[in-house]
């Protein structure tokens, strides 16, 4: 087991840049430092520092080690503080992490139960990619990530992957665009524009395989990584997208579209994917009771 005065002594030479530095700071001798750095590296099994001048570098393994011990200091000065205001009823925050991809009705909805602890309950959410949220994850700056993926088998990052629900895909368009291409659907769709979510989207493979299998081939005026930013430019009549069946009603009435139709033929998941010490989590175990009531609601 690490010591946690080693990780300790490892952070401030990290952070200052020499041991005789971190001697100062800590109180400690020169010798002190250097010989617990030494413990810490051989039951590791790896170099933490290289020198580069009067100067200490970290290597690659003793960034991974810092990234690490930032955040075990931190979630001791959590604990510390919980203490000492007589909190014993579990973590009062939620960090989540939502990829772009993901509607921000879909995410508001799922995070909705993690809300009925009241202000006793603070959520703090990020946005960005499914690779970037899980390292995050990882590092356990983020509880959990809300995605339209989870973990692939035989990754690096060790965690789980909660299926929360699925849906069907609606098509919708703004009412001057539907009223412009008209007839059956899909085949309404043939030459009309169409804005794709971003390539690291699921849904993207899958659109682009089924509108290729109805041989409609829409003009693709857009690609866009952010959902929000793909619903707004279908909000002024840029072209048609695909949403969340689930999502459709909702959609239509806040972006002022209309539904086209439903492909059956595409099923799009939404994942919670969480690491191992976090599963226990109050908070995140209301929203994965809960997800499930997302879907039948909505359908």
């Amino acid at each position: 087991m690490i010591n946690y005065k080693h990780l300790q002594y490892f952070h401030v030479v990290a952070t200052t840049g020499t041991v005789a530095r971190a001697a100062q700071q800590l109180h400690v001798s020169a010798q002190a430092i250097s010989t617990q750095l030494q413990v810490l590296e051989a039951h590791l099994g790896e170099e933490l520092f290289r020198k580069k001048g009067r100067m200490l570098e970290l290597t690659e393994a003793g960034k991974t080690v810092l990234q690490y011990a930032e955040q075990i200091f931190s979630i001791g000065n959590e604990l510390e503080q919980a203490i000492r205001r007589g909190v014993f009823t579990g973590a009062e925050t939620l960090r989540v992490g939502i990829c772009d991809v993901i509607p921000k009705t879909m995410a508001f909805r799922l995070l909705q139960p993690a809300r009925e602890a009241g202000l006793a309950m603070r959520l703090v959410c990020r946005e960005g990619r499914f690779a970037d949220l899980v390292q995050d994850l990882s590092a356990h700056r983020l509880d959990l990530v809300i995605s339209d993926q989870g973990l692939p088998p035989g990754g690096t990052v060790r965690g789980h992957t909660h299926l929360l629900g699925s849906s069907a895909i609606a098509v919708v368009g703004h009412p001057q665009l539907c009223a412009a291409w008209q007839g059956t659907f899909p085949q309404r769709l043939k030459g009309a524009p169409f804005l794709m979510p971003g390539q690291d989207a699921t849904l993207h493979s899958q659109l682009k395989g089924w509108l290729e299998s109805q041989r409609l081939r829409p003009i693709v005026v857009g690609e866009f990584d952010d959902g929000a930013l793909l619903m707004s430019f279908a909000g002024s009549g840029a072209g048609f997208i695909a949403v969340p069946a689930v999502l459709a009603a909702a959609v239509c009435g806040q972006y002022g579209l209309e539904q086209l139709g439903t492909v059956d033929a595409i099923v799009e998941q939404f994942y919670a994917v969480t690491v191992e010490r976090r599963v226990d989590h109050p908070a995140l175990q209301r929203i994965l009771d809960r997800a499930d009531e997302v879907f039948v609601a909505a359908a």
